[in-house]
């Protein structure tokens, strides 16, 4: 199988090929690898390196970068899962609480969901009764909110926030052995 080329790649916006997800998974490891540091650990030269860089930032698969925080060292020792029933399902009171919700900031993810509900909120908190609170005084106030059904987390299994990047290995016919060094 011929490897496409950066250029090619970058001009046809198709696909990825092993440099680019070798590039993803690195700094999803560590995000503060020098260009160097990248280059080396993925078997290109620095110049091209940084080309892949900046093309995976500019057409949207690198969106940002920034440091992961232990919520409970800063004092946010309750994480819970919202489910806000909407009062009605149209665009724009949809539209309206969604923009509600993004001004939370103790609101560190929102999916809008299938099923019961309209949204699955993950929500930190330093406590039960600033939770309670939140909830009552905030939550329950937003545009066009009906109900609010809430899970608390008592752990964490897994929090990683490394995607998986198997599934464009396995398109490209990569071997296992190939794979775990991405």
């Amino acid at each position: 199988m011929q490897e496409r080329s950066f250029s090619e790649t970058a001009e046809s916006g198709k696909t990825l090929d092993r440099f680019d997800i070798a590039i993803l998974a690195a700094l999803q490891q560590d995000a503060r690898l020098t260009n160097t540091e990248l280059a080396a650990r993925i078997g290109l030269s620095a110049a091209p390196t940084w080309r892949r860089v900046r093309w995976l930032e500019q057409q949207g698969y690198i969106t940002g970068y920034r440091a992961e925080i232990d919520r409970r060292k800063i004092g946010l020792g309750v994480l819970a899962f919202v489910r806000v029933d909407a009062e009605r399902n149209n665009a724009d009171a949809t539209q309206a609480l969604e923009a509600a919700i993004r001004a939370l900031p103790e609101v560190v993810a929102c999916h809008y969901i299938s099923g019961a509900g309209t949204f699955e909120l993950q929500v930190v908190s330093r406590d039960l009764h600033h939770f309670s609170t939140f909830a009552r005084e905030v939550l329950l106030n937003l545009p066009n909110v009906k109900d609010l059904h809430t899970s608390f987390s008592l752990g964490e299994v897994k929090a990683d926030a490394a995607l998986p990047l198997t599934h464009w290995l396995a398109d490209k016919g990569m071997h296992t052995a190939d794979r775990r060094k991405t």
